[in-house]
């Protein structure tokens, strides 16, 4: 490998196995963790978005891992100051650090730069979540093809969590978030590697839905039901805690909420494995192809 510092990618689907993957190799060459998981970083949520456990970050220093709270903004820009400003602090002792994640958003921000963007207030955050809370995906899915068809051409048009984020940007700076999305690229003074993991399409989803009755039976539902009163935060509008919030709502069964779990869990994982095949830098293997991964990351 190159003299020069150098960050290991290691991304792909949820359920994918990055996790373990990931201290392995960060325990072979000494190196250390940053997650690029844009929930893991909350302390209030575990089971939901299965956080390594503590015999996992035990075994290797982990960064952006229960290292904000639910409250705080937590967007890609916040993520690349945090990531670089951590991946110095390593360089200082180490040379190389491994990257995980599925947060195909922060890993591009990390690897490209990102554009400063404006802050969001509060008041305009909280419309928007209280009209989707009260109107659904399909009220909030022609908002933003209304309001801003540019971003609605190129958009993950079932993630709520980007429609959201969109349509905040909008209402308050009357600006497309395209405008903000300049494509150039900035030049980092690290190597970078990008291992992607893949699974045949069933096999996947058979892991997700293990995990998710996994979830279930560590208490996924107590969990959600401490969160019943920051549920309007934008942190808790995701796959696993919107599905136990409506169960407590009584709106649907408990078996309902799992099922809506694993089916919006595969549809994520879809969305997060054509993110990454647009990047043609990333290898791609079997999670179990473990000397291959070396191999690949040795070669460099």
């Amino acid at each position: 490998m190159s003299q020069k510092p150098t960050v290991i990618i290691i991304a792909g689907p949820t359920a994918s196995g990055k996790t373990s993957l990931a201290i392995e190799l960060a325990n072979y060459f000494h190196a250390e963790i940053i997650s690029a998981d844009s929930r893991q970083c909350f302390r209030e949520l575990n089971i939901g978005v299965a956080k390594p456990t503590l015999e996992e970050l035990e075994k290797t220093t982990h960064y952006f891992i229960n290292s904000h709270s639910i409250q705080d903004e937590v967007n890609a820009g916040v993520y690349e100051k945090y990531a670089i400003e951590y991946l110095k602090k390593i360089f200082t002792k180490k040379n190389i650090a491994v990257v995980v994640g599925g947060t195909g958003l922060y890993i591009k921000a990390l690897c490209e730069g990102i554009d400063e963007m404006p802050a969001i207030e509060a008041s305009t955050r909280n419309e928007v979540i209280r009209n989707y809370e009260q109107n659904g995906l399909t009220w909030l899915q022609k908002e933003v093809m209304e309001k801003d068809p540019i971003f609605w051409k190129k958009a993950e048009q079932d993630n709520p969590q980007r429609l959201m984020r969109a349509l905040e940007f909008i209402n308050q700076t009357g600006i497309s978030i395209t405008h903000f999305h300049s494509q150039k690229k900035v030049t980092r003074d690290f190597n970078i590697i990008k291992i992607g993991l893949e699974w045949p399409r069933q096999e996947l989803y058979e892991r997700i839905n293990m995990r998710v009755d996994e979830m279930i039976t560590q208490g996924l539902e107590k969990e959600v039901k401490e969160l019943m009163p920051f549920r309007t935060l934008n942190a808790l509008q995701t796959v696993g805690y919107s599905e136990i919030f409506n169960y407590l709502d009584k709106q649907i069964s408990l078996a309902e909420a799992i099922e809506k779990i694993k089916i919006n869990t595969r549809h994520y994982a879809k969305r997060q494995m054509t993110w990454f095949k647009k990047d043609r830098d990333f290898h791609w293997f079997h999670p179990l192809e473990k000397e291959k991964i070396l191999s690949c990351i040795k070669y460099y």
